[in-house]
């Protein structure tokens, strides 16, 4: 492999993690998960399968659109 497509790996691993980060903290509200209410990670859990199935009709919209 050459050392364009290892920066491409390391970066799609970096900007996937990044973003699933950010999605955790967003549907949290910023609190850690020990400060929640059982609705507030009920409300969590259906927020984070939400954009678990935003993620994938992305992929198949780019799979699609190539």
């Amino acid at each position: 492999m050459d050392l364009n497509g290892l920066f491409t790996m390391l970066s799609r691993i970096f900007i996937r993690s990044a973003v699933r980060t950010g999605i955790d903290y967003a549907v949290r509200g910023g609190k850690p998960d020990q400060d929640l209410t059982p609705e507030e990670r009920q409300q969590a859990k259906a927020a984070r399968q939400m954009a678990q199935k935003a993620q994938k009709v992305a992929r198949l919209g780019q799979r699609f659109l190539k």
